[in-house]
């Protein structure tokens, strides 16, 4: 099955229902699956099945026709993140090699003129124009299932970004997945999508479109914009993550905008801090809270955490806020040792992932390939434990993961300790060198605006509440942590941020 084809049976079941909307435009189903058979073969008269064709831009519906159209042409989407330096974007694409480059016209100076430029949102000499492309028949072309389809850079939180290659196969199975572990609320969904189609959560436009609901799809996130589109078009549906969510919480448009129209609420990309899932349900209080954890080698998410769960936690059940649920139907994990054997219920050991979804390898990356994806098995990088009910927990980051006077120290338990503080409004934890310890605990701290506790403060704040061992030696204040497109916090840029002490 065909990535387009998640597209094509909604146009035959709902051929005139709004299928996407952009500020003043609007595509119903019959009219963007059109559009998606005319870029595909538009594209095969400027380039040949097999190719790659990169998009760097941010969201428009250009984009959308894009994940659907490029792979129906044979070709693979390679997706770039806008928000890169142009070093990094060189990279990339000398790393992929695309024949064709979609591209926003206000990125096209990051773009090489030795391939075929497509400009989206404007005529300019030397350049192909992307409303050409649609110049094209609306026969629908063939295109192989088992084919390269999308090529994903990893957030390189940790290092160089690698390209995860995901098959139209890969794609179908991580929206199916979703589609039947998600609970919908309404069968007249409209869901608005804040993520950029850069990254893996884009997928999300594919799990609506399946259910033939309507997408109302952002340029990009802005809290005051973001909660305006939910009171026009009557959202039903949003997902973010947890820093978006954060910031809107603390906008103060949030008061005056009419949001009860809200009936689900998604979150992934990052660990939720405790405090601003409470602060979100107490706002949203009609809507159902759902999570789910996966990454771009996934295509998208493997975990997921139920309404039920959710209203279980408020009931009592806190430490529910902390896991990330269950697997999803199709697909299967456990928890391994450094020598792949399960490890008991309740111990610290790997996350690994099989299934359908999980991507067919890295790209032109055979020693990364082997490392990640042995013994059938898709290795992570995380550390998470389960426990006797099935729930399972997120720990840190193999590499983010502490190790001070011979204990661990996860960095997830001592940041959800710190958003607890009233004065906080973004943390994180690292370690940093220590001639005594080995490494010592550092918070990273973004205040709340107009307030900064003092770090004596912050530090009484842990006593209570966490062993000596783990509780943060040093205190560094920030006016923003960085973070990728996704909203994941960068630490490898807060290490080079730390100085002396």
């Amino acid at each position: 099955m065909k990535i387009s084809d998640l597209l094509r049976f909604s146009a035959a079941r709902a051929p005139e229902t709004d299928a996407l909307r952009f500020g003043d435009r609007t595509f119903t189903y019959r009219e963007l699956y059109a559009d998606v058979c005319r870029l595909a073969n538009g594209l095969r008269r400027i380039a040949a099945p097999g190719d790659r064709v990169a998009i760097l831009a941010e969201n428009h519906p250009e984009y959308v026709m894009a994940y659907y159209g490029v792979p129906l042409a044979g070709m693979a989407l390679v997706f770039v993140n806008y928000r890169l330096g142009a070093r990094e974007i060189a990279t990339i694409l000398g790393d992929a090699r695309p024949a064709v480059v979609i591209v926003e016209e206000k990125y096209l100076d990051k773009v090489p003129d030795d391939v075929t430029r497509v400009v989206i949102d404007a005529d300019v000499p030397g350049t192909t124009r992307f409303a050409d492309l649609l110049d094209a028949p609306e026969d629908e072309p063939d295109a192989d299932d088992a084919a390269l389809a999308w090529l994903i850079y990893t957030s390189g939180t940790t290092g160089m970004p690698k390209g995860a290659m995901l098959s139209h196969r890969n794609v179908v199975a991580a929206v199916v997945n979703a589609g039947v572990a998600w609970e919908r609320t309404t069968d007249e969904a409209v869901s608005l999508m804040p993520w950029p189609l850069c990254h893996i959560a884009g997928y999300g436009v594919l799990v609506n479109h399946m259910h033939a609901a309507t997408l109302v799809l952002m340029r990009r996130y802005e809290p005051e914009q973001f909660l305006a589109d939910i009171e026009r078009h009557r959202v039903t549906d949003i997902t973010a993550a947890p820093t978006m969510l954060s910031m809107l919480l603390r906008s103060p448009e949030i008061a005056k905008r009419d949001t009860s129209s809200i009936r689900r609420v998604g979150y992934g990309a990052a660990p939720m801090p405790v405090e601003v899932l409470r602060r979100a349900m107490k706002q949203f209080p009609n809507a159902r809270f759902q999570t789910g954890f996966g990454m771009t080698e996934l295509a998208g998410n493997v975990m997921y955490h139920t309404a039920d769960d959710h209203i279980a936690a408020v009931e009592g059940r806190t430490e529910l806020l902390a896991s990330i649920g269950k697997p999803m139907p199709l697909s299967a994990v456990r928890i391994v040792d450094p020598d792949g054997n399960d490890v008991p219920v309740g111990e610290v050991g790997e996350f690994v992932i099989r299934g359908e979804q999980v991507a067919m390898a890295y790209w032109e990356r055979p020693d990364a390939t082997e490392e990640a994806f042995r013994g059938g098995w898709f290795h992570s990088g995380d550390l998470a434990k389960r426990d006797a009910e099935g729930y399972f927990y997120i720990v840190d980051r193999l590499k983010d993961m502490i190790l001070t006077g011979g204990e661990n120290v996860y960095s997830r338990e001592v940041e959800d300790v710190l958003y607890a503080h009233p004065s906080v409004a973004e943390a994180a934890v690292i370690g940093e060198p220590d001639e005594e310890w080995g490494e010592r605990v550092v918070a990273m701290i973004q205040p709340v605006a107009g307030e900064r506790p003092s770090e004596e403060e912050l530090i009484a704040f842990c006593k209570d509440r966490l062993a000596g061992f783990k509780r943060p030696r040093r205190v560094v204040y920030v006016d923003e942590l960085p973070r990728n497109a996704a909203g994941k916090i960068l630490k490898r840029e807060l290490r080079t941020l730390l100085g002396p002490a």
